[in-house]
């Protein structure tokens, strides 16, 4: 369903060296999984006889009955459509291996043998053999590190394998499987447990899952082996393209079972952006093993969606990236003024989120360059709409930050330029709202030109996406520092300023309430008790929600129905399915008909992963349609 599948990591109890208990502890976990859906369970290293036998592994009799037990386990998956690595010692020939299995529907896909070995000198190593299959429970299987599994009926799914300390290697086998394909590593493991290692493994699980851009699961051996000389916890993680997804508690005395969704549609969307896996350096041979899976059509989805995937949950990890973002904005600026020779700037100063970060931008950058703030102008235009909250906190704003404060109202000149078109001033329709958002503009441009500075634009990302500017009006500079920034992350920053940026408590308190303002352009006048009467979001929708359909959109490429799905998952108890689907289709026809705009926006910086620079980012035909995409929203419910 939507390309997720769902991986499981399973400690099983065991005792040593008694296979046919511990076949059974695995079949439960086999049978656990099967009821929660998963389509890919991993078990750790060496779990059918457990991994600390010792010489043991030498013992016939051990190894006879790893083998029936590999095939009642195998047996026990024939009714399940699930793909199962489960490890046992393989010997073969005159060797011996650590090595995992992988079962499906009652089949031994293949085996994957170790080939790093830690301490572990009754095995040999995976790269101490010539042969490319083992005879094992009666069949010719594929054996060795070079296999990827297939899953021919499941668009892009393919798995392969690296056995506990293998992951550890300078280059590990995922690391080529990945670019040869492969968008799952599974890690059968069996890890010790020593001071911080938990933490290092964790850290590992991530880094490799990013490195790979694929899904990493990690089940390793629990409680129940030997401690003789070591102790085992049971580490089992799933991570996803650098983040951890799931993670089980360690020391489990009944064992442990995780499982979560990964996003396979999401992984190949990152990979066909990412050059080192568009363009493959030459690459060790790999053999593809391929099986039939059905998708499944899970009821619920087991992953974390987060409703503003712009935002980090943690608010001090949030504090770090605001900080960041707003260095970017500031250096992008120094580097443009450096560039142009510019010793000042002119802002358009509303009152509102967004002229308050590009003047908090542009006020630190004239600090970065040693400039004068009285050459940093802030011009506050009022027109029909205004309110005086609006007007009041931008005229403080700017005097607490202690820039030049102009004040030019423009009503005079929008009544006489409606006088000049022949329009009624009490028509209060598209030509009475832009016809304001221009005449600012020309203000801004002129004065610019009489100072010889820069306009610094304050639109952002988001207002981009959906062409909630005015053209040639406010979509208009001759530098837009929030052109990268989404509307929910231009809260954020401005609400970091306000308590990390060394501004003073009044400052502080007209950030705060800036941040507490409804968004609107004020184009309108007020109601009859002074209030904004024009409120953006009643009119476009949400902007979180917003920013939730830019990032699956542009981001991610993903289709109406399943940004939809992930939505109401999202933001289910905040927004009703009706009111999802409503913005969603907004989102749609505004981001297609809105192009126009975007394919002339003014140079601005990018400073996370989405972009909609026509330059450096989005591409897209201005006259492109929007049929397919609403078409398949109208279908929805």
């Amino acid at each position: 369903m939507f390309g997720l599948i769902r991986m499981g990591a399973a400690v099983p109890r065991l005792k040593i060296a008694d296979c046919q208990y511990n076949a059974e502890e695995i079949i439960k976990n086999i049978n656990d999984a099967a009821q929660s859906e998963v389509k890919i369970l991993t078990l750790p290293e060496l779990c059918i006889t457990g991994y600390s036998c010792g010489d043991l592994f030498h013992q016939r009799s051990l190894l006879k009955s790893a083998e029936a037990a590999l095939a009642s386990i195998a047996e026990a998956t024939k009714d399940y459509d699930m793909l199962v690595a489960v490890g046992l010692p393989v010997a073969y020939g005159n060797q011996l291996f650590n090595a995992v299995a992988m079962l499906h529907q009652g089949v031994i896909l293949g085996i994957v043998p170790k080939a790093f070995l830690q301490n572990e000198r009754q095995f040999a190593s995976a790269f101490d053999n010539d042969f490319e299959y083992v005879r094992i429970c009666g069949a010719d299987v594929p054996f060795g590190t070079d296999l990827i599994f297939r899953a021919a009926d499941i668009d892009d799914l393919a798995i392969a394998v690296e056995v506990g300390g293998d992951s550890m290697a300078p280059l590990p086998a995922g690391a080529y499987m990945a670019l040869n394909g492969a968008n799952l590593i599974l890690n059968p493991a069996a890890f010790n447990e020593e001071v911080s290692a938990h933490a290092f493994r964790k850290r590992l699980a991530k880094s490799r899952s990013a490195a790979c851009v694929a899904g990493y699961v990690c089940a390793s051996a629990g409680i129940y082996e030997s401690t003789q000389d070591m102790v085992f916890g049971g580490t089992a993680l799933i991570a996803e393209n650098g983040a951890l997804v799931a993670e089980a508690e360690r020391f489990a005395l009944n064992g442990s079972f995780i499982y979560a969704d990964i996003d396979i549609e999401l992984l190949t969307s990152e990979r066909r952006k990412n050059p080192a896996f568009v363009h493959k350096a030459e690459l060790p041979a790999v053999r593809e093993v391929s099986f039939e899976m059905a998708e499944t059509d899970v009821e619920e989805i087991k992953r974390t969606i987060r409703k503003n995937p712009f935002v980090l949950k943690s608010k001090e990890k949030m504090d770090v990236r605001c900080e960041e973002i707003f260095k970017t904005q500031c250096t992008a600026l120094v580097r443009r003024m450096l560039h142009t020779n510019s010793k000042a700037a002119v802002v358009g100063i509303s009152g509102g989120l967004d002229s308050t970060l590009a003047l908090l931008v542009t006020a630190k950058a004239f600090d970065m360059l040693g400039l004068d703030k009285k050459n940093l102008v802030g011009i506050t235009m009022p027109g029909f709409g205004t309110t005086d909250r609006t007007y009041n906190n931008a005229l403080d704003l700017m005097k607490a930050l202690g820039v030049t404060v102009r004040e030019i109202s423009i009503v005079p000149a929008i009544t006489q330029h409606f006088a000049d078109i022949d329009h009624d001033i009490e028509n209060r329709n598209v030509a009475y709202e832009n016809a304001q958002a221009r005449e600012r503009t020309q203000i801004l441009m002129d004065v610019a030109n009489d100072i010889g500075g820069l306009v610094i634009g304050t639109g952002d990302l988001s207002e981009l996406a959906l062409g909630w500017a005015t053209y040639n009006g406010d979509h208009m500079s001759m530098y837009g520092v929030n052109a990268g920034v989404p509307k929910t992350v231009v809260q954020r920053v401005v609400r970091w300023v306000s308590e990390k940026g060394g501004l003073d408590e009044k400052a502080a308190a007209i950030l705060h309430d800036v941040l507490d303002t409804p968004i609107s352009p004020e184009l309108l006048p007020p109601t009859e008790s002074g209030e904004i009467n024009q409120k953006t979001e009643d009119i476009v929708g949400p902007y979180e929600l917003h920013d939730f359909f830019l990032y699956y959109v542009v981001r991610c490429g993903f289709e109406p129905a399943k940004i939809y799905a992930y939505a109401k998952k999202a933001w289910e108890d905040e927004y009703d399915d009706a009111t999802i689907l409503k913005w969603m289709k907004n989102f749609y026809r505004r981001f297609f008909s809105q192009q126009f705009k975007r394919s002339c926006m003014p140079d601005g910086p990018m400073v996370g992963s989405v972009t909609l620079s026509p330059r450096g980012g989005w591409q897209m035909p201005t006259d492109a349609v929007s049929k397919i995409w609403l078409d398949e929203a109208e279908g929805l419910q």
